[in-house]
């Protein structure tokens, strides 16, 4: 109920109860009441006539960088005796200095202008407009108003710097690259022998292998070309978020815009499939157009729960059976047939797991019932890892604790690295 409409209720009370009583006393008390309701009508607004107009600094910024958010009202109407302004902020983002609220006096045809700074973490806001509420001295008449402005800001992923991603697929493309193509031609490593040609630049003749014999030979050199690259995120929320609004969501993102940037520098053809609110697909291309699409699906990514996974559909048409495929994702038990299942389709599949074991355990503390099951959890993940790797899968198993450009450095810039770790695993089983 409306304070008007209460005060209005007290006097019929009292004038009622004054007339049925021939008391002339308790109609006396309903005047004060009277004169109080009739100055709150008076001086009350009567029509909002307002705009706003709003100035961002930077309209894209990246994670902890502060812009400037300036905003200026002016009143078309009569004098507004008291307006409360409030411009609503999403959770990501943070005031800094200054405020998003403000309280003044408007005079007619006057203007009020404030600014107040902001920083945030990764996410995507539009500045609708403004929420106003206008009301007299004595706080009777409120009228409300929304003012629409534009305006927005992107906060994009953290980037960490990886030098270079080491991909093993099975197909490359024909442009010239760094992946090696399995095939003879112009490179850098040696691939193999053949007979001199004319054309051939005398540079790469083999004189020992060619004094053993009676024709010349030229050296061959492994072609290095580009491939197709499918990233994967898992954005499932019962794998990614945990208690206190914590979730391990970001550093998958993290290792996302590093590895989609250390492929598309190489030259490689890089398309990204988001599942968590929703599914999100950035097609394949090339360069740095590309990578900006896939840094604004990234900027824009929230865990959920909208498809189920299990369903998990590569599209061919975009990425033949052989284009290598870089699943990010905590991980679950339930996931090994659906990745066995990738795996039996011709995908050379790689796995980054930031490790929720880990991340969990940093989160609860260091008591002895947190460590036990900890120790316990850990036990049956690397279990988990073993079969994915007894699959033919590269797994990187990521404590988040540590930058991922030191793990991507070690685990993932040589390629013998995982043949080594895959014979060795198979000697330990034999």
């Amino acid at each position: 109920m409306s304070r008007i409409a209460l005060l209005a209720a007290l006097i019929y009370i009292l004038i009622i109860a004054g007339i049925g009583t021939l008391n002339g006393s308790v109609l006396t008390l309903a005047l004060p009441l009277v004169i109080y309701l009739l100055a709150g009508l008076w001086r009350g607004p009567e029509k909002l006539e307002l705009s706003a107009e709003r100035t961002i600094s930077s309209e894209r910024i990246a994670p902890g960088e502060i812009i400037t958010v300036s905003l200026t009202v002016t009143n078309h109407g009569e004098t507004l005796n008291q307006v409360t302004f409030h411009d609503p902020l999403p959770d990501f983002l943070e005031i800094i200095e200054g405020s998003n609220n403000r309280i003044a006096k408007l005079p007619a045809h006057g203007s009020l202008s404030w600014s107040y700074s902001l920083r945030g973490r990764r996410g995507f806001h539009t500045f609708s407009g403004l929420y106003l509420q206008a009301e007299d001295n004595f706080g009777l008449v409120i009228k409300r108003k929304f003012l629409p402005t534009s305006g927005q800001v992107l906060v994009l992923p953290s980037v960490a710097r990886v030098r270079r991603i080491v991909i093993q697929p099975r197909q490359t493309r024909v442009y010239s690259g760094v992946i090696p193509a399995h095939q003879g031609g112009t490179g850098i490593e040696f691939f193999g022998l053949r007979s001199y040609q004319m054309g051939d630049s005398p540079h790469h003749i083999n004189w020992r292998a060619s004094a053993r014999g009676n024709s010349l030979y030229t050296n061959e050199y492994e072609q290095e070309r580009v491939a197709d690259v499918g990233i994967v995120l898992d954005g499932r929320s019962r794998i990614n978020d945990f208690g206190d609004r914590s979730s391990i969501f970001d550093d998958s993102v993290l290792a996302a815009v590093a590895v989609s940037s250390a492929l598309l520098a190489e030259g490689n053809r890089v398309g990204l499939l988001i599942y968590g609110d929703r599914a999100r697909w950035t097609s394949p291309g090339f360069g740095k157009r590309q990578r900006e699409r896939i840094m604004q699906n990234l900027a824009l990514s929230k865990t959920g729960e909208s498809q189920n996974f299990k369903s998990l559909f590569i599209p061919r048409r975009m990425f033949p059976t052989n284009s290598q495929i870089i699943l990010i994702s905590p991980l679950h038990e339930d996931d090994l047939p659906l990745l066995a299942q990738l795996r039996r389709s011709g995908y050379p599949l790689m796995v980054i797991s930031p490790d929720p074991v880990t991340f969990e355990a940093r989160r609860l503390g260091n008591s002895g019932s947190v460590q036990m099951a900890a120790r316990i959890a850990r036990l049956e993940r690397e279990i988990m890892l073993r079969k994915l790797r007894g699959l033919g899968i590269q797994v990187v198993n990521w404590n988040t604790a540590m930058p991922f450009d030191q793990v991507a450095r070690a685990a993932l810039s040589r390629p013998v690295t995982f043949l080594r770790a895959m014979r060795s695993e198979r000697g330990g089983r034999s």
